[in-house]
């Protein structure tokens, strides 16, 4: 029986963070699923202790999000990470055992910056609330998003965005735009992008596929989520979203299907690899 050996990234340089409580705790509910099989987990603390997992001791990485500005700053974990990025995506590329990599939110902008997918600026204001996803035609096709409606809902939290995407450099990469964020005609901004296959093993997103609507709650007791979330929304939208944090079609669902998924699809694939060599 093959064991499965999951690494979670903690990208919040000591800041203490609901949404990676939040993945330990998806984690370990797969862990449970799958009691009697060997799924291991450990936590790596990337920027705050420059702790990086050895691909050769991991199948499955999960890379949270985190504060501050995504672009390099000369920092030693920068470095890690982005040979980190590399090293995943060309193991893929020439080995059959693979690695499954989920990106989040600030990992998913270090992730598109690196690659050089477009371009991840500064938004106008900090964002944060819970905000219709729109899935693009790859999107559509996406196994990730399959039992999600379009548009689904998730949480997004960010004062940067993914927009300008350089669509020769996807099509270079073999990489696909699967979401983007809601249309607003009355706004003259570009809609940012939300979620990217960057491989058949490696995906990511701006939005929080973990968070669930205790975490919610707690991160509207930080007063610049509340302002962040009213200046972007408005009061009524506000005490709307507070009304209907907790129904069943909105983030309860996004955090029940995407990241399950990805780790059901994971381990689907490694074990059905062992079985064949075997």
């Amino acid at each position: 029986m093959k064991d499965i050996r999951i690494a979670l990234l903690d990208m919040n340089n000591n800041k203490v963070n609901q949404g990676f409580k939040n993945i330990k705790e998806i984690s370990e509910t797969f862990q449970r699923r799958y009691v009697g099989e060997n799924v291991t987990i450990k936590t790596f603390d990337v920027r705050f202790k420059n702790e990086i997992p050895e691909i050769e001791d991991f199948d499955i990485f999960i890379s949270s999000g985190g504060p501050g500005d995504p672009h390099r700053k000369g920092l030693e974990w920068e470095d890690k990470f982005a040979r980190f990025l590399d090293n995943i995506f060309e193991h893929n590329q020439s080995h059959s055992n693979k690695k499954y990599l989920f990106l989040i939110c600030h990992s998913f902008q270090l992730a598109s910056i690196h690659w050089k997918l477009g371009t991840i600026n500064k938004r106008k204001s900090y964002s944060f609330g819970v905000m219709p996803v729109h899935k693009t035609e790859e999107g559509e096709q996406e196994f990730l998003f399959k039992n999600l409606p379009d548009p689904f809902y998730a949480v997004d939290s960010r004062a940067f965005q993914f927009i300008e995407p350089d669509y020769k450099r996807f099509e270079e990469l073999g990489m696909k735009i699967t979401a983007i964020e809601k249309f607003r005609p009355h706004i003259d901004l570009e809609r940012a992008i939300m979620a990217v296959r960057f491989s058949e093993e490696i995906f990511g997103t701006q939005f929080h596929p973990e968070a669930n609507p205790e975490g919610m709650m707690e991160n509207l007791k930080d007063e610049k989520n509340k302002e962040a979330m009213i200046e972007n929304f408005g009061m009524e939208k506000y005490l709307e979203t507070i009304d209907r944090i907790d129904d069943e079609d909105k983030i309860i669902l996004t955090q029940a299907q995407i990241l399950p998924r990805f780790l059901d699809f994971a381990k689907q694939n490694i074990v059905s690899r062992t079985n064949v060599l075997m």
